[in-house]
């Protein structure tokens, strides 16, 4: 193998050594249950507090509106469901979204719909972006809750939440949005953005797996997530993960303190590899040109499979992906390139490529070096390839 190049930051992220470092001493000497009243117990709920601090810092947010998590998913499922639940008491059972958001949204939703809720999926169009304005149509007397995405986990495209929180605010509808994505690479203000509720995962900017956290704008009503003990203000019971929290937090601390000039860096480096991969013929990136995650790209190549693609890159060092990482095992092509109106022929011929700041110019010099000769090939051996080269195709 000439070289190894990592290029799936959006499915996870290795462990920075600084959160590595920072997370040791909770498995060892600092060991107790935050909840004893001892001072090894004691001991362990200062940092415990102190992260949620921190995570609320760069948040735009106060500590009290912080609540652990196991990671993104369960955040988004306890939001919305959470909401749904609340808001139903009151005689609203309508929620919106859109088609393109994760299935721990979309999952959540349908769910939700088996018991009688009511769910609008707004379309996203072929620059994978909500309309505002189409939003603000779908709002109706009975609507609890609108969720939205940050920022697109396959095609990167980040979507217009000010003006989304805007209209959420405006109309009195709660308002949550699953960052996954965008947290650590965008800079993000709940308060200013007027987000109710937001999800994360420490994983997806170099924290570890497991953990995660979800805000929520004090004065919201949430329902308890796991009841037992106190833990989590007595909103989720069970001893709190403190070495991932630690985790947690120090890789968040570490991602906003470098966010400007890294998304600078990962967007040339971004820019740079879009301009190469459309060199090769009938190539297409997949949603927005600007309004996308700095190190986030997606393309379709007429004629091939995209599993094929991913096994021959990795046969060359190339981790990437043709999608989610949540469904990589699915034979089905990609629902969100389904939702921009891309054919079942071109979806399935997908490649997602995710950098992170451990990625480097030369990893995209070998990615361009290699992919073109990747595709060249499996074209060669397509039977779809040849009937598109001899005139037919797919619109």
């Amino acid at each position: 193998m000439a070289r190894f190049v990592y290029a799936d930051n959006a499915a996870t992220t290795p462990v920075s050594p600084a959160v590595f470092e920072a997370m040791k001493p909770y498995f060892t000497s600092i060991y107790g249950n935050p909840s004893s009243l001892y001072s090894v117990g004691r001991d362990a709920k200062r940092p415990l507090e102190l992260a949620r601090g921190e995570v609320a810092a760069c948040l735009g947010a106060e500590p009290s509106e912080i609540f652990f998590t196991s990671g993104g998913s369960e955040a988004d499922n306890w939001a919305i469901k959470g909401a749904a639940h609340v808001q139903a008491k009151k005689g609203k059972k309508h929620i919106i979204t859109s088609k393109f958001e994760h299935h721990a949204v979309l999952h959540t939703c349908a769910s939700l719909e088996k018991e009688g809720f009511s769910v609008t999926y707004l379309d996203v169009h072929e620059d994978g972006l909500v309309r505002p304005e189409e939003l603000e149509a779908a709002i109706r007397e009975d609507t609890a809750l609108i969720t939205i995405m940050y920022a697109n986990n396959e095609i990167g495209t980040i979507q217009p939440i000010p003006e989304i929180g805007a209209i959420c605010k405006q109309h009195g509808v709660l308002f949550h949005t699953d960052a996954v994505q965008a947290v650590g690479n965008v800079p993000i203000d709940v308060k200013a953005q007027n987000i109710d509720l937001l999800s994360l995962s420490a994983h997806k900017f170099h924290g570890p797996k497991g953990v995660g956290a979800l805000y929520v704008r004090r004065g919201v009503q949430l329902p308890n997530l796991i009841d037992g003990g106190a833990q989590e203000r007595g909103r989720r019971a069970g001893t709190e993960n403190v070495a991932g929290i630690v985790g947690l937090s120090t890789a968040l601390k570490e991602a906003c303190a470098t966010m400007e000039e890294r998304a600078k860096r990962l967007t040339a480096m971004r820019d740079r590899l879009v301009d190469g991969v459309l060199q090769i013929e009938r190539s297409r990136l997949n949603g927005d040109h600007i309004k996308r995650l700095p190190g986030n790209v997606n393309f379709c190549f007429e004629g091939i499979e995209g599993e094929s693609l991913l096994l021959l890159l990795d046969l060359n060092g190339i981790c990437g992906s043709s999608g989610s990482a949540c469904t990589s095992g699915s034979l089905d092509p990609s629902h969100v390139l389904l939702s921009i109106g891309l054919p079942h022929e071109i979806a399935h011929g997908s490649l997602r490529l995710s950098f992170s700041d451990q990625n480097t110019e030369e990893d995209v010099d070998y990615i361009l070096e290699v992919l073109p000769g990747i595709v060249e090939r499996l074209r060669a051996m397509s039977p779809l390839w040849d009937e598109i080269i001899h005139g037919k195709k797919y619109n």
